[in-house]
């Protein structure tokens, strides 16, 4: 009997092939009688590497501007399901599309990764503070906003540089010396296999992550019962939920590339613990707030996010909220 042909979207980067990759090996495990065929996916952020990881401007795309091509070819039917790094993904998403189905999700943490010879110079440097490891007036790349508003929060003294690439390109630009520090997701050096440039891995605590930072999620049509009941085979509940409450307070808080927004949703038994931190551009201003409550559906996890998004957006200082315009 012939297998099922279920045709899965995909960016081309080496990153997101991976965890294409990782989504068809797990899907024809669960499913033997269906066969996942990858399909490469060229982009607008692509076509144009200018804009970066994330764009500093919405207008130019913004967040989803890696995922809207897949969408496109979802919503025609040329492809059944679309892969992505939900980090990257807008808050709202096109009418007629859902993720329903996350893997279990990688370290969400972001990583410090140091140049060669700030490595060099921090040999005998034990500081319990990971900051510490950035010597003063230091450049530090990054195109994030959230990670330069964060980190300036905690070290004024930095220049920060826009930092634009691949994984692999600005490892070498560190390599190259172009700047003293970066930041990348531990989640995305793990699965390259590239976790030896970690410098130090950055708590929660200390950075807080961005919203679905380690999940990868599998997008399709609504209306597609078949295709969900095979993803449906290798879904993470736990992952799902805890991500499920980090978006819904994105969308409270309208969450854009020009927005310092960190979310971390953690679950143990039946509570879920959610994290928000809301930040002014520079890094001087910032709240943070947490919650623990029951939850024991998608959409308890939901109700979390949003319920804790409208308390913080309420209280924030206005120099912040108005970055959520």
């Amino acid at each position: 009997m012939a297998k099922k042909i279920i045709k899965l979207g995909t960016r081309g980067s080496p990153l997101a092939l991976v965890q294409a990759n990782m989504v068809k090996s797990l899907t024809e495990k669960a499913v033997p009688d269906v066969e996942v065929q990858i399909t490469i996916i060229k982009s607008n952020a692509d076509w144009k590497p200018e804009h970066g990881e994330i764009a500093l401007d919405a207008n130019n795309g913004g967040k989803g501007q890696f995922a809207s091509e897949i969408e496109a070819q979802l919503l025609n039917g040329t492809i059944d399901a679309g892969v992505h790094s939900m980090k990257d993904m807008d808050s709202f998403l096109p009418n007629g599309l859902h993720i329903p189905v996350m893997l279990e999700r990688e370290d969400p943490r972001d990583a410090l990764l140091l140049s060669p010879a700030i490595e060099k110079q921090n040999s005998a440097n034990n500081s319990q503070n990971i900051f510490d490891y950035i010597p003063e007036n230091s450049k530090v790349g990054t195109t994030s906003v959230r990670r330069k508003a964060f980190l300036l929060e905690k070290r004024p003294d930095l220049h920060i540089d826009i930092f634009r690439g691949n994984v692999e390109t600005r490892l070498q630009k560190l390599s190259d010396g172009q700047v003293d520090a970066t930041f990348l997701a531990v989640a995305g050096l793990n699965r390259l296999g590239l976790a030896e440039h970690i410098s130090h891995p950055i708590p929660e605590t200390e950075m807080l992550p961005a919203c679905g930072q380690g999940a990868i999620g599998v997008e399709m049509q609504q209306n597609r019962g078949d295709i969900l009941s095979i993803f449906s085979q290798i879904n993470d509940t736990y992952t799902l939920y805890c991500v499920s409450a980090e978006r819904a307070a994105l969308q409270i808080l309208d969450g854009s590339c020009h927005t310092p927004i960190g979310a971390h949703a953690t679950l143990s038994e039946d509570a879920l613990t959610l994290s928000l931190k809301l930040s002014s551009l520079n890094g001087k201003r910032s709240l943070s707030k947490q919650v623990t409550q029951a939850c024991k559906s998608i959409e308890d996890a939901q109700d979390i996010g949003r319920k804790l998004a409208h308390e913080l957006k309420e209280s924030a200082p206005l120099e912040i909220t108005e970055s959520l315009k």
